[in-house]
């Protein structure tokens, strides 16, 4: 099942949208509360990236 959300975000303590290994990233954080809320494991994919400190 896909689903469609439109998310804004302070970019400031990010280090970019995409997961990263030895940084937090709004992907890992996004991903990780699906997955509190919803018990199982949520792969979310962009439309677009952003680098970071940037706000989207």
């Amino acid at each position: 099942m896909r689903y469609a959300a439109l998310i804004s975000y302070d970019g400031t303590e990010f280090a970019g949208w995409q997961r990263q290994k030895n940084a937090v990233s709004v992907q890992e954080v996004l991903e990780n509360a699906l997955k509190t809320a919803f018990h199982k494991e949520i792969t979310v994919t962009a439309s677009g990236r952003t680098d970071a400190g940037v706000h989207a």
